[in-house]
């Protein structure tokens, strides 16, 4: 090492079912993150010369090399988060259906449309277009490494931006993966870059000079991140979690509903945003809904049906919100206090728990879930709207669902199937309160990362000129009687 040379520093990612080191990373400090950014800059005005067809030529590319090495990319994220191969798969074929609508409908969302000039301003001609931000910072999460950073990196791309992206410190080598993957297909400038590290790296992106921070991750962590932007006013985007309810009403398949809860709650070790950690059933049906969810709970097994817990601090949160439902009186009918191992944990139903349990209130992610009786749908709507969070929601009713739907405090919910919004590319993913705000997937997510150009074009002069000081006595006399007339009514 010569005495300009400094040693980088690297950390390692693990397999949390194993320890086994997966790759080594170096750790970007703050210049670092400084100087992607500032080449990000530049490639922004190259990757948005592209114009709409081009930059979906690429995307279309780079979604095929990602379909062409599936299994691959799947035994990395398999190795990196400890979910089974087939959950990996489920995450990065959704994203690849994401990847694809974004390119092909960009064009039709934020190309150019023509808007109304209103009588007074006829003469106008007035569009709105939809442009590149510039360099947007993705910030992404390690429970779904692909498919939840690319719902803000794909679209983004397709929107002309240049993307900087950190992707969490347990899952450093799928966000390589990805970005050595997109370079395959853009070589040309560093239109997609990513930073490695931990907190201070995130941190460091965020205080640069970007356009926009899309964040998923933690409330907590989100309102530092928000903080910190406020500096530059950099717009955020945030997904920071949720508590999301499935109510059952009266009517319900039940069958369908338990597997649903059963998928919802344990479904990758429960480390879910958008899992299900609580229930309301109809009195009618509880006890016939309990007894369907119990079994088919009783046959998930950790280590087939799902992987490790991927932050083992998880664990503890797991057995506190055990710990407390089951001293506030509730009871478990499967798993319970012995339920968290030292990287697994077995799935736990927890009923005749009070709502003011933590195990109600905040955010578990990890593979228990809640089962309370309501009198009816207006005391389901009620509890499950009693949150601080607001994500998802979902409604299993033959006659009801869509009026149940509407009523809860979401910013997404699914009737009679589970989580069935995160997969449909055309639909905005994103909640409300402590979940955050804005939107990815969707039209909303494509303008999520551009800004509106309003532009106002004369074809003619009007005779009545009313911006300019030659403005006469008689100009004011029409337009105001011109506006009476149109507008004054009783």
């Amino acid at each position: 090492m010569t005495s300009t040379e400094q040693a980088v520093e690297t950390f390692d990612s693990l397999n949390p079912a194993t320890d086994e080191v997966v790759g080594t990373h170096p750790v970007h400090d703050a210049d670092a993150v400084e100087a992607a950014v500032t080449r990000a800059r530049a490639a922004a005005t190259w990757w948005a010369s592209l114009g709409f067809d081009g930059r979906a030529e690429r995307l279309r590319r780079w979604k095929g090399v990602l379909a062409r090495r599936l299994p691959e990319l799947c035994e990395l994220v398999s190795a990196e988060t400890g979910k089974p191969e087939g959950d990996a798969q489920l995450e990065i074929v959704l994203a690849i259906e994401h990847i694809e609508w974004a390119a092909r409908n960009a064009k039709k969302v934020l190309g150019p449309k023509r808007r109304s000039s209103g009588l007074l301003l006829s003469n106008q001609v007035a569009t709105v277009e939809y442009q590149p931000l510039g360099v947007v910072g993705v910030i992404g999460p390690w429970n779904f490494p692909v498919f939840t950073p690319l719902g803000s990196v794909a679209y983004a791309l397709a929107a002309g931006n240049a993307v900087v992206f950190k992707p969490s410190e347990y899952t450093p080598g799928v966000g390589a993966w990805l970005v050595d993957a997109f370079a395959e297909v853009v070589g040309e400038k560093p239109v997609l870059q990513l930073v490695t590290g931990f907190g201070a790296t995130g941190a460091a992106l965020v205080g640069a000079d970007v356009d926009k921070i899309a964040f998923t991750g933690s409330a907590a962590t989100g309102k530092k991140i928000m903080a910190a932007a406020a500096d530059r006013l950099t717009p955020v985007v945030i997904e920071a979690g949720g508590k999301d309810a499935l109510i059952v009403d009266a009517d319900a398949d039940l069958d369908a509903a338990a597997d649903a809860a059963v998928w919802g709650a344990f479904w990758n070790a429960g480390q879910t945003c958008v899992g299900v950690e609580r229930v309301y059933v109809h009195t009618a049906v509880y006890e016939e809904f309990v007894a369907k969810l119990t079994r088919l709970a009783r046959e998930v097994r950790p280590g087939e049906h799902y992987g490790p817990m991927t932050m083992r601090s998880q664990l503890g949160v797991v057995r506190r919100h055990i710990a407390d439902a089951l001293a506030r009186g509730g009871r478990a009918l499967v798993g319970g206090a012995d339920a968290v191992g030292d990287r697994y944990v077995r799935p736990t139903v927890l009923v005749d728990v009070p709502e003011d349990s933590v195990a109600v209130r905040e955010e578990t992610f990890g593979p228990t879930v809640t089962v309370t009786r309501v009198s009816d749908m207006d005391e389901a709507i009620e509890k499950a709207n009693d949150s601080a969070y607001g994500l998802g929601s979902t409604v299993f009713s033959r006659r009801r669902g869509m009026e149940l739907a509407r009523r809860l405090r979401t910013g997404m919910t699914a009737i009679n199937a589970p989580l069935a919004f995160a997969g449909i590319a055309t639909l905005p993913f994103g909640g409300m309160g402590e979940s955050g705000f804005g939107r990815i997937h969707g039209p909303e997510g494509l303008r999520e990362f551009a800004r509106p150009k309003a532009i106002a074009r004369q074809r003619y002069r009007m005779p009545l000129a009313m911006t300019t000081f030659a403005r006469t006595a008689r100009t004011d006399e029409l337009v105001g009687k011109l506006i009476t007339v149109l507008h004054g009514r009783r």
